[in-house]
């Protein structure tokens, strides 16, 4: 699943390759520190090497032949575990983003957020500590609206700085916004 680096992507790894063996790329992958979400795909059945792939660092191993549901499935399920989406509760620094009430409180104080607003304070804190960049954040909360450019991402970022305070979301000029990048 292609996506701009630094965003949800994942792998899918056959590990009947022609040149190399599967298995060995994965390996180098998470010995080199690789960390994205990574499915085995392959003909391979038996369940020793679906352990072994697990093992060496897959995420999911869904073995040949598959319906497309599944692997969809299966993608948006190791994307989203990957990514911490599946979190109730999310908390960086004194701010705590509810996901099941869809609210976010300021030292326990409720701040009123529109859904865009939410959405894209949701989107920063599940990925604090990483600056997430214009276009992501473009693609993330605009993919819909095609005539949105990322002067739409500023002017809501400046609407949530006014009602969490600008200190929380740290603008980096050119590159885009972080949450809980430690100043």
């Amino acid at each position: 699943m292609a996506k701009k680096p630094g965003s949800n992507a994942a792998v899918i790894l056959d590990l009947g390759l022609p040149s190399m063996d599967g298995l060995s790329i994965l390996k180098k992958w998470r010995g080199g520190g690789r960390s994205m979400p990574i499915l085995i795909l392959t003909s391979r059945d038996s369940w020793l090497e679906r352990v072994d792939g697990i093992n060496s660092g897959a995420d999911d191993y869904l073995p040949k032949p598959f319906r497309m549901e599944e692997l969809l499935a299966r993608l948006r399920a190791i994307v989203r575990r990957s990514t911490g989406l599946f979190a109730p509760i999310v908390t960086v620094g004194d701010l705590n983003l509810d996901t099941r009430q869809m609210r976010v409180s300021l030292n326990g104080k409720l701040v009123s957020l529109t859904p865009q607003e939410y959405r894209l304070l949701s989107y920063l804190m599940h990925h604090s500590g990483r600056v997430v960049p214009n276009a992501e954040l473009l693609d993330q909360l605009f993919s819909h609206d095609s005539d949105k450019t990322e002067n739409a991402v500023e002017v809501l970022v400046g609407r949530v700085h006014k009602k969490v305070g600008s200190e929380r979301i740290e603008t980096r000029r050119g590159f885009g916004y972080i949450v809980g990048g430690g100043k």
